[in-house]
This record gives structure tokens, sequence and C-alpha cells, in this order.
């Protein structure tokens, strides 16, 4: 009976799969994902928010947006917070602009409304279809970049310096050299094709730190915090405020170009895209990202998102929604496991950090590098974002350089309308605003 309702449901047959493949694949991403679990709290507790809470809110928002990806568009794609858009409401919104993070919250919940809405209507697929592709791969670089830099900067690799703004650290204390041994063993155990290398990498860092008593161990199972310090703590009356427009529309660009590139990402290695070269059931795969990203708002964390880690359930077989379902069923299952999540230092988080910026900045190499038109915008979109220290300045700078060189070399009709729009937009944030 089981088996008949998972085949009606997730069309196994149809998809060449069975339900042990699907399992497995589940398992692979949650491993692949899990990360974000210790990551995502780590980086919003900087803005004064309670780790556990936050914990939790993770947990949830990822098990939601996950189970709603695999019963509503029926595909094997893991959601929870992003890592940009964490990093954009800790170092952007907050600790950057001023804004409270009640606010932050507000501008995400919004962002999330204004996202659905494009999910059910066209606006989405020709915003996404109409930004160059040389512009969303700089972006995604420059956010790979932004994140390590953060890493490095959380773990003490690299220092302020007075005269060189930057400077390396001191590479013999415990937490820089704990942080780079990390991402080192990270980084082979991924190459050796390791499932869960970073969750693995961590908690070895970890134990090294617990063994030697640079780091506390707390233990590793206990009734899940209380989400009550985040839950519903948004400040919806400061979000609309004027000074939070260009706040909402970064979280919004942001968030639509990160799940755009990951279905089309995974889509295409789970050989899911029809013949028509579009994806199938795209408004439900919108509509569960953008409905996650407020609920996860109301739950109390930063946007959320698909996950390109979710390839690695693919590459294992992973074909259907059921995949995202036992995703989603061990994220509520790691609501358990918040003492060790408390125990993971913070050196441990930045070694994670800098694998994932690592993977994230090699979408440079799909530049088109023979057009200097469209390479020199996408670097300088990704050079923009860790120098500036802000993901919102950067896509600002890359979309005015694009429209600005366009017009200078006498081919204006290269620039998509949204592009010049985002463009006039920007440049009136950066001279008026």
């Amino acid at each position: 009976m089981i088996t008949n309702l998972l085949e009606r449901t997730f069309h196994l047959r149809e998809n060449e799969t069975n339900v042990r493949r699907e399992v497995t694949a589940g398992v692979t991403t949650f491993l692949a994902m899990a990360y974000i679990t210790v990551v995502n709290p780590d980086m919003l507790s900087n803005t004064g928010m309670d780790f556990g809470a936050v914990f939790v809110a993770t947990c949830l928002a990822a098990a939601v947006g996950t189970l709603i990806m695999g019963l509503a568009a029926n595909y094997p794609i893991g959601l929870a917070p992003g890592m940009g858009q964490n990093a954009f409401f800790t170092y952007g919104i907050v600790l950057g602009m001023g804004h409270t993070w009640e606010a932050a919250l507000g501008a995400v919940l919004i962002s999330g409304i204004i996202f659905i809405v494009l999910s059910v209507l066209p606006i989405r697929e020709w915003l996404i279809n109409s930004i160059p592709r040389n512009l969303k791969l700089g972006m995604c670089a420059g956010i790979g970049l932004f994140l390590a830099f953060i890493a490095m900067k959380n773990a003490g690799v690299i220092v302020s310096n007075p005269a060189t703004f930057v400077a390396l650290g001191d590479l013999t204390s415990f937490a820089p050299a704990a942080a780079l041994l990390g991402f080192f063993l990270i980084t082979a155990l991924m190459s050796r094709g390791v499932g869960g290398a970073v969750i693995i990498g961590m908690l070895a860092l970890s134990a090294v730190g617990w063994l030697s008593g640079q780091a506390s161990f707390n233990g590793v199972v206990s009734a899940p915090p209380s989400i009550a310090p985040v839950f519903l703590e948004l400040d919806l009356v400061a979000a609309f405020d004027v000074a939070m427009i260009s706040v909402v529309f970064t979280l919004l660009l942001v968030d639509i170009f990160d799940t755009a590139g990951t279905l089309v990402g995974v889509a295409t290695r789970g050989k899911l895209i029809g013949p028509d070269g579009k994806l199938p059931r795209l408004r439900g795969a919108l509509l569960a990202d953008s409905g996650a990203t407020a609920a996860g708002a109301v739950l109390g964390t930063s946007s959320t998102t698909s996950y390109i880690e979710s390839a690695a359930g693919v590459e294992s077989g992973g074909r259907t929604g059921l995949t995202a379902v036992v995703i989603a069923a061990l994220f509520v299952l790691c609501l358990l496991f918040a003492p060790l999540a408390q125990s993971i230092p913070p050196y441990a988080s930045a070694a994670a950090l800098l694998f994932v910026a690592a993977s994230m900045a090699r979408s440079l190499v799909d530049l088109a590098w023979d057009d200097l038109t469209e390479s020199a915008p996408a670097v300088l979109t990704a050079i923009a974002m860790p120098l500036s220290f802000s993901i919102a300045d950067g896509i600002g700078i890359g979309f005015i350089s694009y429209a600005v060189i366009k017009l200078m070399v006498g081919r204006p009709r290269e620039c998509p309308p949204a592009v010049a729009l985002v463009a006039v937009v920007f440049l009136l944030k950066f001279t008026l605003l």
C-alpha cells in the first residue's frame, strides 16, 4: 500500500528510480547540506540573534521548504537558508547598514512575498531569462569570494591593518591554523568522493578542539532549544521604511538568481530538463522556493533557497520529490542535536564556509573570456563584493558597468531592459540614497 502511494505521488517508475535509491539520495544530499545547521546560526548570532533559536529556525525552514519542493514540484532538491543571503543579512543589513535584525527579518518576509507574486506571474521568468549569463556567473563567484573573506576574517587568517587595510594573521595561532587545516581536509575528502565531507571535516576539527581544550563540548542530544527568541520577531514597520527599499530589492535579486542557477544546474545533471529545453513543473519549484523564504522569515532566519549540494543526491540516483521528503525528515530529526551544533567552534565553521566559497568561485571558469564587454563586468561584480564588503553594492556596480560598457562600445541592444532597469535603480541608490 505504501509503495503504491509513493508510486502515485512521485512517479518512481516513470523516472526510472525506486524507493531505496531515493532514500539513499536523500541521505546523501542531507549530509552535504547539514553544515548549514551550524554555520547559519553561527553567522546570524553575530547580529545578536539567539544561536539555539536560529538553529531551530534553520532546521524547520529547511524542512518546510524541502517538503514543499518534494510534494509540489516533485524535484530531488533540498532547501535551506542560503549562504550568500545570510552573509548579506548579517554583514550587509545589520552590521553594515545598522538596521536591527528584526527589521532585517521583516525585509526578508517582504522579499519572500514579492517572490511568491513573481513566481505566480510570468515576471520572474522574464527577469531570470533577461539577465546575461555572465553576470549571473559573476554574482555567484562574487558571493563565494565574499564568503571566503568572511571565513578567513572570522578565523583570524586575515586581520585588519591600518596601512594595507588587510594583512595575514598569525598562522601559528590555533584558530587560523585549524581553520586552514580543516579546509585542506574537507577539500581532500570531497575530491576523493567521500559523502558528507564537509560535516566530517567540521566534526574532526571540532574533536581536536574539544580534546585539546580549545573548544567546549556541550553534549550530543537533547530537547530542541526554544524558538521563541526569534519566532515572529519581525519589525515590519521598520522594513517598510524607504531606506530598506534597496535591501528588499537586493534580497529579491540574489534569491532569484541563486534559485535559477541551482534549479537549472541540478535539473541538468539529473537529466530532468524537458525535450523543449525547459524545466517541467517550474512554477511549483519557484513557489516552493519563494514560500520557503517567507516561512523562514516568520520562523526567524534569513532567506531560504535551493541548494546546489542537491547535485550530490542526484549523482546518487535521486530523481523525484521522494528524495526531498527524506531530506526534510532528516532536518526535523536534526533538531535533537542542538548541543552538538552549539559545540562546533567558529574555526570549524570557518573551514566549511571557506570550502563552500571555493566551490562557488569556480563559476568564473565558464565566463565568456573572449568578449571583454561580458567578462569584465562579471569580474568587477565578483571583485566588488568582498572588497566593498557588500553583496548589494557588488551587484549594483556590476550591473551599472555592464550597461555603460555596452553603451560605450555601440552595442546598447545587447543590454537587456531588465539589466538597464537594475542599473538605473542602483545608480540612484549610490548617488541619492
